[in-house]
């Protein structure tokens, strides 16, 4: 699992590649869709798409002479499992810092 967070992190390290994920959260779009909001050539724009094809967050489909490309769930959610477990780590860590700072200021009150 820790290769595929790598290319999925590495994939959304890139602001074309993130709004480009965003827009397919609402749905599947054609390329030539995805490309229109991004000020480059539609080479450099297809390797951006191919970038986040390898990382496993999208797949594309060529129906005639339109390729449809959707998201794919499970990248996000493997990536958002990650990141809950992650969360439990640092909430119990702070959990435990917070009962020490409060152990610590009741004593120096007694004392």
């Amino acid at each position: 699992m820790a290769s595929n967070l790598d290319g999925f992190f590495s994939a959304l390290a890139d602001p074309t590649r993130r709004a480009v994920v965003a827009r397919l959260m609402t749905g599947p779009a054609p390329v030539s869709e995805l490309h229109e909001p991004h000020d480059m050539a539609l080479p450099s724009f297809l390797k951006h798409l191919g970038k986040l094809e390898s990382a496993g967050m999208i797949r594309s489909e060529k129906i005639g002479r339109v390729r449809t490309v959707h998201i794919e769930a499970v990248a996000i959610a493997e990536a958002e499992e990650w990141l809950k477990q992650q969360r439990r780590i640092w909430e119990r860590r702070l959990d435990r810092l917070s009962a020490l700072a409060e152990h610590i200021e009741k004593e120096s009150n007694n004392g």
